[in-house]
């Protein structure tokens, strides 16, 4: 089994700490549970770079002034690390002989995912994870905000996921990452359509097109929605389409890390997945689901 989205700082701390002994205990936990590959995947806007890159973007939505601002208020708390530290942590990391591969979250920003994709082609990732964390300065999941969650109260639930899909389509029409994490994120405050299949087939359409894999997640299970990513009905399209996985946590504390991961197989098992896939300079290569039990290096 695979842990593939991991991150090493919790969202309460603006103040990010560098460590190889953090990740060898992450490692040990994994081990732990059965799980032996590990991906980094801090995300991409806590790192000045990132912001150096795209800006004040909230500013340039027409959203509520209120929503901008818990906008800036985040990555004023958040965007306050070096990403050329990180990436040398994760090749120490690696270098040592931890079964960890180098890796980021990548969030969405409307119109400007070339540049981004720019900044990221200079450092030697593993994986890149695609993800939609907010729509215009919206940061829907954002379940402890109560300006971003009054937001669900004054908008359309069907426009949300409309919105929210749109968004994919075209993160995965980028070809800037190589995994969508936690496809249907969009549902977990527990805001569902009466019948998500459209948006289901479409999310599950722009995977495959991108030739990107589909990541299966334990953390919605600790959410309101109480359910995994993605839902069944998405991740059966998934298997349909010939769209492959990775399985992954979220975990930001070691206490979480490869939480409920044969649930998670279990899941994959019953749609008739069999493998999964890991990463190494970008390229997938895909580990037998019941024995994960090395990290692919390059030339191997």
């Amino acid at each position: 089994m695979l842990d593939y989205h991991l991150h090493l700082w919790p969202h309460s701390e603006a103040t990010t700490w560098l460590s190889l002994e953090q990740i060898a205990e992450y490692c040990e936990t994994a081990a732990a549970q059965g799980v032996t590959q590990l991906a980094l995947t801090e995300h991409l806007h806590r790192f000045t770079q990132a912001t150096d890159v795209v800006g004040r973007f909230w500013e340039r939505t027409a959203d509520p002034p209120a929503v901008q601002a818990a906008m800036a208020d985040y990555f004023d708390h958040h965007a306050r690390s070096d990403l050329d530290a990180y990436v040398t942590l994760c090749e120490s990391a690696k270098a040592a002989g931890l079964p960890v591969v180098t890796g980021l979250e990548v969030d969405y920003y409307a119109g400007q995912m070339d540049e981004v994709a720019t900044l990221l082609d200079g450092y030697p990732f593993d994986v890149l994870l695609g993800s939609v964390h907010w729509i215009g300065a919206w940061q829907f999941d954002s379940v402890g905000n109560a300006v971003h969650m009054a937001e669900w109260a004054a908008r359309d639930v069907d426009a949300c996921w409309e919105a929210y899909t749109r968004c994919m389509e075209e993160l995965a029409a980028t070809h800037t990452c190589d995994v969508l994490a936690h496809p249907d994120l969009i549902k977990v405050a527990g805001r569902v359509p009466d019948a998500p299949a459209e948006w289901w087939d479409r999310i599950a359409e722009a995977a495959a097109t991108a030739d990107m894999s589909a990541e299966v997640s334990s953390s919605g299970w600790a959410k309101p929605v109480g359910e995994q990513y993605p839902a069944l009905g998405l991740l059966e399209r998934f298997a349909a389409s010939g769209v492959r996985f990775t399985t992954a946590s979220d975990a930001h504390r070691n206490e979480n890390v490869a939480e409920r991961s044969g649930e998670l197989a279990a899941l994959l098992k019953g749609v008739g997945v069999s493998s999964l896939s890991s990463y190494v300079a970008r390229s997938r290569v895909e580990v037998p689901l019941d024995d994960a039990t090395s990290v692919p290096r390059a030339g191997t």
